[in-house]
C-alpha cells in the first residue's frame, strides 16, 4: 500500500479508538509531509528521515509501506479496533446530524470531515460546532458562525450535502446560546446542556422543556450529560422528569439524540424506552470530533436496534428532502408521531 494511505488509515483508526488527538495528528502530519515531497525522496532513507513532520513511528510505517508490507502499526490497530457489527439498522442510516471541526473543538478541517463522511457512504452530514458560551471548546461567536456558513455553502455536491448547523448550549434558564436570526439560517440545530448538569430535578426539567419548546431546536443532544467510561472519567447523569421532557420533544417534533460515543451511551436504555413509548423521534449521531469518529454511529445503531427503535422514527434514516422539511418546521413529522 502507499505510505500516505497507511498513515491516513492509522490516523482514522486512532480517532475511532478515541486515542490522544496528538497521536492521530502526528500521522496526518506525516502524510501531508510526504505528499509534498518529490517522489525520489521516498527512496532516500536519510533525506526522508530528516523531513520535518516525520518521527520514529511514522518513519517506520513509511519504510514498511515502501517495502511492500502492511505496516506493523496498522496491522495491530486493525486487530485492536476492529469494527462494530453492521446491523440492519446501520445500513438504513443516511447521515449524521452532530459533528465538529477545528473551528471549535474538533481536530481537523471541515474538508476532512466531509471526505470521511463521503467515504462512509453518508448522503449528508450536519456540521454542528459549539456556540460561544462554551469557551473551553472555542465556541463560535456570531461573526465566526456567519463566516463558517460561507465555507459550508461550498462543500456540497456529487450526491453529498453538508448541512449548516450548530450544537447550541442550553443556558440555565433554557434559552439558547446564539442569536435567533442566525439560528433561523441554519439547517440543523442540536441543543445540549454542558454546564450546571447537577441542577435539582425541577429546574433541570424546566430548563430542558424550555429548550425543546424553542422552534429553532431540531435535536436534543446527549440529554443526561453522563459519562460512563473513557479518558475524562465518569460523570453521573442529570436528574429530571424524563417523561415531561420527552413529552415536550414529541409535542414539538424534536428528535431525541441517541449519542453514539461509547463514553456517553446517552440516553440510558431506560430513557430510550420512555421516549419510545411517548412517541418521540430519534436521531442517531456520532458527535464526532475527528474523521475516524464519524464511524462511531455503528455503536449508536447497535443500541437503537437493541432497544427496538423503529427505523421510520429515526430522522437520520430519512432522505434529505424529508429531513429538511422536518427541520424547517414542515410536514406532519414536526408535530410528533
Amino acid at each position: 500500500m502507499h505510505p500516505i494511505d497507511a498513515l491516513n488509515e492509522i490516523a482514522y483508526l486512532l480517532e475511532r479508538e478515541r486515542s490522544s488527538r496528538y497521536k492521530s495528528k502526528a500521522f496526518r502530519t506525516a502524510a501531508d509531509a510526504i505528499a509534498a515531497l518529490p517522489p525520489e525522496v521516498l527512496n532516500d532513507p536519510e533525506r526522508l528521515r530528516r523531513t520535518k513532520g516525520i518521527g520514529d513511528s511514522t518513519y517506520a510505517v513509511i519504510r514498511q509501506a515502501i517495502d511492500g508490507d502492511v505496516p506493523a502499526y496498522l496491522v495491530d490497530l486493525r486487530e485492536r479496533v476492529g469494527a462494530a457489527g453492521r446491523t440492519e439498522l446501520r445500513t438504513k442510516l443516511r447521515g449524521d446530524l452532530h459533528s465538529h471541526s477545528d473551528w471549535s473543538d474538533g481536530t481537523t478541517t471541515i474538508e476532512l470531515m466531509v471526505d470521511s463522511a463521503r467515504r462512509l457512504g453518508h448522503e449528508y452530514l450536519a456540521l454542528t460546532d459549539h456556540s460561544p458560551r462554551l469557551r473551553v471548546a472555542n465556541g463560535l461567536s456570531p461573526d465566526r458562525l456567519r463566516e463558517q456558513l460561507g465555507v459550508v455553502a461550498g462543500l456540497s455536491g456529487e450526491g453529498f450535502t453538508l448541512l449548516s448547523g450548530i450544537e447550541v448550549d442550553i443556558l440555565e434558564d433554557g434559552e439558547l446560546d446564539q442569536e435567533p436570526e442566525l439560528l433561523d439560517r441554519l439547517d440543523i440545530v442540536v441543543a445540549s446542556a454542558h454546564s450546571k448538569l447537577r441542577m435539582d430535578a425541577g429546574p433541570m426539567t424546566r430548563r430542558l422543556v424550555t429548550a425543546v419548546s424553542d422552534p429553532h431546536v431540531d435535536v436534543l443532544g446527549h440529554v443526561t450529560g453522563r459519562l460512563v467510561e473513557g479518558a475524562r472519567g465518569t460523570r453521573p447523569q442529570s436528574t429530571f422528569d424524563a417523561r415531561a421532557v420527552f413529552e415536550a420533544c414529541a409535542e414539538n417534533g424534536v428528535a431525541v439524540e441517541i449519542n453514539s460515543r461509547p463514553e456517553r451511551q446517552d440516553p440510558p436504555d431506560e430513557l430510550i424506552a420512555i421516549a419510545l413509548e411517548i412517541g418521540c423521534l430519534f436521531s442517531i449521531d456520532s458527535d464526532a470530533h475527528a474523521p475516524g469518529q464519524l464511524s462511531l454511529i455503528d455503536y449508536g445503531a447497535e443500541r437503537a436496534e437493541r432497544a427496538g427503535v423503529p427505523a421510520e422514527r429515526i430522522v437520520t434514516t430519512w432522505p434529505l428532502e424529508r429531513l429538511r422539511a422536518w427541520a424547517h418546521g414542515g410536514g406532519a413529522e414536526r408535530g410528533g408521531v
